[in-house]
């Protein structure tokens, strides 16, 4: 029993391809931990991830529509959850390292604030002359400071490679490095995947929630070739489906139809590049997990029917722009009233300071308790 997590990093070296992150070559933690007797480094910071209190308040946090609007809705939690599952399967047919994808997967959202992008777009407003905010920013610094239940260390103190794999917009700027180590120009193989199954996932789901709630129809969605060459693999699998039967058929396609692209690219990149570590991955003369052009012009054309229909709708935007008003006026009452905040808030400002302290304290209320804290102090009064 001893040698499991020696076993299991010898499995890794028979079986994943020569360019995938090996847990057994880890470019380590921050802070030196002994190694897990039975898991991987990769197993055990997913494990990490799981348990933190930023991953649990996902739950309540919004995806496209605010939280508790209807019991089927995406929230950053499901849609996390999917963008794993789908981001494992990328890592499955690619012999990438699983457990690492997962881990970047899981972690890409804890940062993010309440309401959504709009909550983010307000949140870097508010600290334009403080440094910013931008969510993939945040969620490093979630598992490096905010996240502190371990003794001995602040932070998850999770390894590298799931680190640099949060930093996808820092990646490409000149010199970029973590702890000393190069990023860029590309990341890993692993944070290719995770990075790109974000994008897969909402281009899929998103469409769900939209039909759901009746914002977006079947009828607007076959002006856009995406929809319209998913449903025709629907129609020619089944005959005599229902309404529900056929969107719900359709939307399973969307994401399959992405997956079918990015691996053929992705083997079509590897066979020009041919990279044999990590290093080479990353130092590649182009991304190799991307989707290809022709799905690149499908998908833009997508997109901008998804932001025309259904994020810039009136139902949507409506509720949202309400909401990141009472977390501005929250912002701003932290602010001069800090001693409002919790106790680890609190202990944070001398080392942080107030600004962004407060960022940090607001960025981590889910959607729930951003509303119930605003109440709370008469904000609305």
């Amino acid at each position: 029993m001893e040698h499991a997590r020696k076993d299991w990093e010898a499995a890794e070296e028979a079986h994943l391809a020569a360019y995938a992150s090996k847990s057994g070559e880890s470019l380590g933690r921050r802070h030196p931990e002994p190694p897990h007797p039975l898991r991987s480094c990769f197993a055990r910071d997913r494990d990490r991830i799981f348990h933190s209190r930023c991953f649990r308040r996902l739950e309540y946090k919004t995806q496209v529509f605010v939280n508790g609007t209807a019991d089927h809705y995406r929230t950053r939690l499901t849609h996390t959850m999917e963008m794993s599952a789908v981001g494992r399967t990328l890592a499955r047919i690619l012999r990438a390292n699983e457990d690492l994808t997962e881990c970047i997967c899981l972690a890409h959202d804890i940062g993010h604030s309440p309401f959504g992008h709009v909550g983010e777009a307000v949140l870097d407003e508010l600290m334009k002359e403080h440094g910013g905010f931008d969510h993939n920013l945040q969620s490093l610094r979630c598992v490096e400071i905010v996240e502190s239940p371990y003794p001995g260390f602040q932070g998850l103190n999770l390894g590298w490679e799931v680190r640099a794999g949060l930093l996808k917009h820092e990646a490409h700027a000149d010199g970029a490095q973590l702890d000393g180590h190069p990023i860029g120009p590309f990341q890993s193989i692993e944070g290719q995947i995770a990075d790109i199954a974000d994008d897969m996932t909402y281009h899929a789901h998103d469409v769900d929630d939209g039909l759901e709630a009746g914002i977006v129809t079947v009828r607007q969605l076959e002006t856009t070739e995406f929809w319209r060459r998913a449903a025709a693999v629907t129609r020619e699998r089944y005959a005599n489906l229902s309404e529900f039967q056929f969107m719900r058929a359709t939307i399973r396609y969307l994401l399959e139809m992405q997956v079918i692209d990015v691996a053929r690219h992705a083997f079509a990149a590897l066979a020009e590049y041919q990279p044999s570590t990590v290093r080479e991955v990353m130092a590649a003369p182009g991304r190799i997990v991307d989707f290809g052009d022709e799905m690149k012009a499908i998908l833009g054309e997508f997109s901008q029917f998804m932001f025309d229909n259904l994020y810039f709708h009136h139902g949507v935007a409506g509720a949202t722009r309400e909401s990141v008003a009472m977390m501005r006026k929250l912002f701003l009452h932290y602010l001069g009233h800090p001693e409002t905040m919790g106790r680890k808030a609190r202990e944070r400002l001398d080392r942080e300071g107030l600004w962004r302290t407060v960022c940090d304290y607001v960025a981590g209320c889910t959607d729930r308790y951003a509303i119930e804290e605003y109440q709370r102090f008469g904000l609305g009064t």
